[in-house]
């Protein structure tokens, strides 16, 4: 047996019985339902409800279960996720940095131990995401820095987007090191002076999620927990997307819910309509329908790219090259391609509910127009329109995908 072997899980995390694993938190997914429309209103960020999924174990769910996790497989994670998100669509977001950070420690198994992060993950620890720089930055420059004071390492810059980390213990932190010059994974505790995070994300939906600047003063990070970006694993753009796919289709399943009560509960009828009451009426029924079916569309859709993701997961043991690098691209076009019709069906569907409604749905006290709004938001990452060409490039030139996006001030034009 190879030292390398040696470190290979007994078994991976190719999942387990998914009632039995989701039976766990639905009971906390009713509780963080009953609150999610006075947070969006408020703009309450939601610390008690993540405490809630930590104790229960939600952010080790992927960890195999020799080391205590549930050995989820990612088809699996995605499902637990689009539930969440049809409780909150802000929850997931907020978690989609700590279980990008599981992925690249399960991936990173292959080659050395794991087990210091897999007890952490474990005992509820999260990970939160700092890698966006905005500004004068151009693409391929890494302004955040990570220097040797002595026998220690330190963290200075200031990140943007930072989702999660306002709930997290740990960042995942995108930096270069002084030294080298070497992309680097800073994985820096949050519990410091030299961490400052504040909540201050604009966009018109997914307002809970956390996702603000960070600061990083002297930040203190330790040499085990500098991780050469190289290393990271291969899928991570794929893995990204998917997140945001689960949040997509958990808002549209809330829609459909939402929608659907208020159609059941409504006593008023247009004059024009079809029956006595509106939820016997054939076209509002219709209306309720398709976009059922577009968010199935959606969730199956969604599934199908999480199961390609799983395979690059599991090549990564295989100590085959050649598939392991198939695997990761069939992972990224598969992924993009979900993105290109998901976006489509749950925006389709989050406004053509409102069909089903007169115009008091639009009232603000019932902020429906949020299912909408969450959507579009998540949607609005990674640009699909550029989604579309890398897939249309690779089916006519062959064209592998790229693995890593980027976004920076571009060069000026005379």
């Amino acid at each position: 047996m190879t030292a390398q072997q040696q470190h290979l899980p007994p078994t991976l995390s190719s999942g387990t019985d998914y009632e039995a694993l989701a039976e766990r938190f639905r009971p906390i997914f009713v509780r963080i339902q009953a609150g999610a429309l006075e947070r969006e209103q408020t703009r309450s960020l939601p610390f008690e409800q993540v405490q809630w999924l930590k104790e229960a174990g939600f952010g080790a769910v992927r960890v195999p279960v020799e080391y205590g996790g549930a050995g989820a497989s990612l088809p699996q994670l995605l499902q637990l996720l689009i539930e969440l998100a049809e409780a909150d669509s802000n929850l997931p977001q907020a978690l989609r940095g700590h279980f990008a950070f599981v992925e690249d420690r399960l991936n990173a198994h292959a080659a050395e131990p794991q087990d210091t992060w897999f007890k952490r993950f474990v005992e509820g620890d999260l990970v939160g995401n700092a890698w966006t720089e905005i500004g004068a930055v151009k693409i391929g420059d890494v302004i955040t820095r990570v220097s040797r004071h002595g026998d220690r390492w330190q963290v200075n810059g200031t990140k943007y987007y930072s989702t999660g980390s306002i709930f997290a213990d740990w960042i995942d932190v995108y930096a270069q090191r002084d030294d080298d010059g070497t992309d680097v994974i800073a994985a820096v505790h949050v519990h410091q002076p030299g961490v400052k995070l504040s909540d201050d994300w604009d966009g018109f939906g997914q307002r809970t999620t956390g996702s603000g600047t960070t600061v990083f003063e002297q930040a203190w990070v330790e040499a085990e927990h500098i991780i050469d970006f190289s290393t990271r694993f291969k899928y991570q753009t794929a893995f990204y997307q998917l997140v945001l796919l689960a949040v997509q289709a958990g808002a549209g399943r809330a829609a459909v819910h939402d929608f659907t009560e208020n159609v059941r509960a409504r006593t008023r009828i247009f004059s024009t309509g079809n029956a006595s009451t509106v939820s016997q009426d054939v076209q509002v029924q219709q209306v309720i329908g398709k976009a059922s079916a577009q968010v199935y569309a959606a969730e199956a859709t969604a599934l199908r790219a999480a199961s390609a993701a799983q395979r690059a997961y599991e090549s990564r043991f295989s100590q085959d090259a050649k598939a392991e690098h198939t695997a990761n691209i069939a992972a990224e076009l598969e992924s993009a391609q979900a993105q290109v019709v998901i976006a489509d069906l749950i925006l389709r569907a989050t406004s053509d509910l409102f069909n089903a409604l007169g115009a008091s749905a639009t009232s603000t006290t019932k902020a429906l127009d949020r299912h909408w709004r969450n959507a579009r938001t998540a949607a609005s990452h990674n640009p699909l329109i550029y989604k579309e060409r890398i897939l249309g490039d690779w089916e006519i030139n062959g064209t592998e995908p790229p693995y890593v996006w980027q976004i920076g001030a571009g060069s000026k034009q005379s």
